[in-house]
């Protein structure tokens, strides 16, 4: 039954793959072996109906999922763990100055704006414990905070920091 499959929608079933996938030829073999295994798996699936149209179904939606799962997962660095170790301590470097770097454009800031921030990015404070600790109006709190990050924003760009 495969081997019938296959001589007789395997061509056509390749080239439609082979579009969907972008032309990538290992990709598209293993979604065309993928596809016709699942028909010989499933041969209720093909009973009392077009062939060619379930085959092509199930290719498509295995491109979809493949794609999809592609997305998902981080991308692969082919990194040896020496060079990840090395990489390591780069980043934690570059967060090292970051941090400094966004400490410093804090401390540019009006020190109401700054209170402001604190509090709520911070110490995770919400609105309301935010008014209630600095003794200012909800309302106070919110256009500051509006007011506040655009100031950040700016010293940050300044400073090479923001896009």
């Amino acid at each position: 039954m495969l081997r019938a499959l296959y001589s007789e929608h395997g061509g056509p079933l390749l080239g439609y793959v082979l579009r969907l996938t972008g032309g990538d030829r290992p990709q598209a073999e293993d979604v065309v072996q993928e596809t016709l295994l699942r028909a010989w798996r499933h041969p209720e699936a093909l009973a009392g109906r077009p062939v060619r149209p379930w085959l092509f179904t199930v290719a498509r939606n295995l491109v979809v999922d493949a794609h999809r799962a592609k997305r998902a997962r981080p991308q692969e660095t082919g990194m040896d763990e020496h060079a990840m170790a090395a990489h390591a301590g780069t980043d934690d470097i570059d967060r090292a100055l970051e941090s400094w770097t966004v400490a410093e454009a804090l401390a540019q800031l009006s020190p109401t704006h700054r209170a402001v921030l604190v509090e709520t990015y911070y110490r995770g404070r919400s609105v309301a414990e935010t008014a209630e600790e600095l003794g200012i109006p909800p309302g106070t709190v919110k256009s500051r905070t509006y007011y506040a990050l655009r100031a950040l924003k700016l010293a940050l760009e300044e400073r090479g920091l923001a896009p």
